[in-house]
């Protein structure tokens, strides 16, 4: 496994750690050159070598990562203007740490086994503070035999590792847990909008939280914003979060599965959109959501 070329499609917030801790893990890295990557000075300095072509990359890597926005994004790599399915061949391994609706996930997976490669989908939780730390969680979708023989590419750049099932699984887990997350974070964004207009004290609020039924990852997250105003706890944008809850309301549907839930979430997400807030980060709606400012 170290001695496999590992291509990375995708140097962003959460990209640039990955390759970072790739690079420390002492597997040969490359990356795709592009405008939506963070500084990659410290990457080339390490001994990361730079493309200009999608396709020229994936011919040189026997494990290309892809880590851009969703589906779309991920489909054009592939099959549009990016070209790397074209360079696929017998032995290269293809995994997707975006967040993708799982159909689509399965078309592409079937389209690179096709060209003799193998697929995986290994959606990330957490922040770019843990991937740059390598402290991602993955979640996996693929043959045992080959999560087996990846694993200690994966234990370089994560700290939890769940194996979900087959090919779109890990997608599909993805959704769930990013419906969870944002749902809740979302819900105090709302509450704490609604405290405020009545002139809530928000130690005494997020402190009764805490403490209560209202406790949880989300609120770790949202309550330095309340605060203090720090973004730190979660850089993630609104136009992301709409991104994602989309996304599960696409798979709900394909399934049959109940939305009620997240039909309000998507629609409370789009209002932001549609106001002009889709930049802003989740914790910001604490004070977006407010009718009275």
């Amino acid at each position: 496994m170290s001695k496999q070329k590992i291509g990375v499609i995708g140097v962003g917030l959460m990209g640039h750690g990955i390759a970072k801790n790739i690079l420390k893990g002492g597997w040969p890295v490359s990356f795709l050159d592009h405008p939506g990557n963070q500084p990659v000075d410290d990457l080339v300095a390490a001994g990361a070598a730079r493309f200009e072509s999608a396709t020229e990359l994936a011919k040189a890597s026997d494990v290309i990562i892809l880590c851009v926005t969703g589906s779309p994004q991920v489909e054009d790599i592939l099959t549009g203007s990016g070209g790397v399915l074209s360079a696929l061949g017998a032995g290269q391994i293809v995994i997707d740490c975006s967040t993708a609706i799982p159909s689509s996930t399965q078309r592409m997976a079937a389209q690179v086994a096709e060209a003799g490669a193998q697929f995986i989908d290994a959606a990330m939780t957490r922040t770019p503070k843990e991937a740059e730390e390598g402290r991602l969680n993955l979640l996996i979708g693929c043959d045992p035999d080959l999560y087996a023989k990846l694993e200690p590419l994966f234990e370089s750049f994560s700290e939890n590792r769940f194996l979900a099932g087959p090919v779109g699984s890990g997608h599909t887990l993805k959704l769930l847990h990013n419906f969870c997350s944002i749902g809740m974070a979302t819900l105090i964004g709302e509450a704490a909008a609604c405290a405020a207009t009545a002139g809530m004290d928000p130690v005494i609020l997020v402190d009764c939280l805490k403490r209560g039924g209202g406790y949880g990852a989300a609120l770790d997250r949202m309550g330095p914003y309340i605060l203090d105003g720090d973004l730190s706890s979660m850089q993630f944008s609104n136009a992301n979060a709409h991104k994602d809850v989309g996304y599960y309301n696409r798979m709900a549907e394909d399934l049959g599965a109940k939305r009620n839930v997240a039909g309000g979430l998507l629609g409370a997400l789009a209002w932001l959109i549609e106001n002009g807030h889709a930049d802003k980060y989740v914790p910001e709606q604490v004070h977006l959501f407010r009718n009275d400012t």
